[in-house]
């Protein structure tokens, strides 16, 4: 059996189920610690960090170097378009969100709302939630410059693109950090992309202490 080693509000593993819901392929969920550097799971990982895929005999960490890998070795659907500047445009995004959007709203949002107290590491620095908040206005402006010429994030059609920036906003929306009224397109794409069957097991998540808001597993948010 598939298993993935992860946890329920990280982006990273929530784009990595992501992909395996659209691919149809099941896995068992494994919720794991890591903070606690457990053996076995650092052995898993060296690097300390979920998700961890573990999968035909074969142990793969880090999120895109594993949806990367199930893109390629299960094809359909692909989630990464055919043409070289396709794929380099979807990637950017990629690391649009998992890098830049992570570091200046995700980190500041997130982690310090709810990592900090799941991992009992201290209390929310008010400057950096407020730097979040400040940040996401950008983001979803921005989101909403590029729904305004394309379909999808990257172009015309869904990408993993779509599904790193829908892990990173719903795990956001689980703490109602996100203005679905800033922008009508971006309201509009998650409503779209929220609304798939890939997505039913991730807004089944609940995470203990912090319960959803009332509009998160709701379609017709």
């Amino acid at each position: 059996m598939n298993r993935l080693y992860h946890m329920p509000l990280s982006p990273f593993c929530r784009k990595v189920r992501l992909v395996l819901a659209e691919k149809r392929i099941e896995v068992e969920l494994v919720e794991e610690r890591y903070w606690e550097r457990d053996a076995d799971f650092m052995r898993r990982n060296p690097a300390g960090k979920v998700p961890v895929l573990r999968m035909d005999g074969r142990t793969m960490a880090e999120s895109q170097a594993i949806c990367e890998y199930l893109d390629e070795a299960f094809s359909e659907p692909c989630l990464l378009p055919g043409s070289p500047a396709e794929r380099c445009e979807a990637r950017r995004l990629v690391f649009w969100f998992d890098d830049k959007f992570h570091h200046e709203v995700t980190s500041k949002l997130l982690y310090e709302r709810v990592n900090k107290k799941v991992t009992k590491s201290g209390y929310p620095d008010s400057r950096n939630v407020k730097a979040g908040a400040t940040a996401i206005k950008y983001h979803l402006d921005y989101m909403g410059w590029l729904l305004d010429q394309r379909r999808w994030l990257a172009g015309d059609v869904m990408t993993l693109a779509d599904f790193a920036a829908a892990a990173h906003l719903s795990c956001l929306d689980y703490i109602s950090d996100v203005d679905w009224n800033r922008n009508a397109a971006v309201k509009d794409w998650y409503a779209k992309i929220k609304s798939r069957p890939a997505f039913r097991n991730i807004l089944a998540d609940q995470v203990p202490g912090f319960p959803p808001p009332r509009h998160y597993a709701n379609l017709d948010f």
